[in-house]
């Protein structure tokens, strides 16, 4: 079988403005502001700024149908990861060849206008993240009835609670029907009920044979629902592999103060 993914020798590099040691003394501050005063004077804002990997020569490919959880501390690199595979951002060195259409829901209420009713957002929202106005309107009524906001789709989303921001956007990113339906911290609000509806959701789609990726804290979740699982630490992929496997490598790293630095 063909890989619908593959990523290699991927990385991405920001420049940190205003880099600075860890604990500076009364002259690092002193210096520093006399810098920064220079700098500003002779046009030259960069000074002390720094080059950081947020990720660094990360490889893998995946499957169609595979459910791959995405775990890891917070910074270790993974949003930045969608980000890449959603199409957001460019990576710095490397590649990400997708097979297909990638459906991406990776912040509540992106892609959502405060003013709008929830009617026009669902319209709205499909359009921003690929769907076409007819698979819009064909599917319309179930992504309602999924997101249980029947009531509510013609008053303004500024009026909804943020489980309802999250059920309306999860509904329409996950009836997209892409071939890659990536998912980042999605079920972190919402009731257990609705959680739970929603990982039967992501099993239907990945039983009609599309790939997810599903970023969660929750390793539960993460161990009931994927296949595979990836842990990103420091910017670099340190295991792949089973999930239960991989799930008490980043329990044991957690247990340190510190992850890998990216080299």
């Amino acid at each position: 079988m063909q890989p619908i993914l593959q990523v290699r020798k991927l990385g991405k590099q920001y420049r940190v403005r205003g880099f600075s040691r860890m604990n500076p003394t009364l002259g690092d501050a002193v210096v520093k502001a006399a810098k920064s005063s220079f700098r500003r004077h002779n046009g030259n804002t960069k000074g002390n700024d720094e080059l950081l990997w947020v990720l660094k020569d990360v490889s893998f490919e995946v499957l169609p149908g595979e459910v791959v959880g995405i775990i890891g501390r917070n910074g270790a690199g993974k949003s930045t990861l969608l980000k890449i595979l959603s199409r957001i951002i460019k990576p710095t060195t490397g590649e990400a060849d997708i097979f297909g259409r990638v459906g991406s829901l990776l912040e509540i209420g992106t892609g959502f206008h405060p003013e709008l009713t929830g009617r026009e957002n669902v319209y709205l929202n499909g359009a921003i993240i690929g769907m076409r106005r007819e698979e819009i309107k064909r599917n319309f009524d179930e992504i309602v009835a999924f997101a249980e906001v029947e009531r509510f789709i013609e008053t303004p989303v500024k009026y909804y609670s943020s489980g309802m921001y999250v059920r309306l956007a999860f509904a329409v990113a996950a009836h997209f029907e892409p071939e890659i339906l990536i998912l980042d911290e999605v079920l972190a609000v919402g009731d257990a009920a609705f959680r739970e509806k929603c990982l039967e959701k992501m099993r239907e789609v990945s039983r009609g044979g599309r790939t997810v990726f599903y970023v969660s804290h929750d390793l539960t979740s993460v161990q009931q629902l994927c296949g595979r699982a990836l842990l990103i630490e420091g910017g670099r992929l340190r295991e792949d592999g089973e999930p239960s496997m991989v799930i008490s490598e980043y329990l044991r790293t957690i247990s340190s103060p510190e992850g890998l630095p990216v080299i």
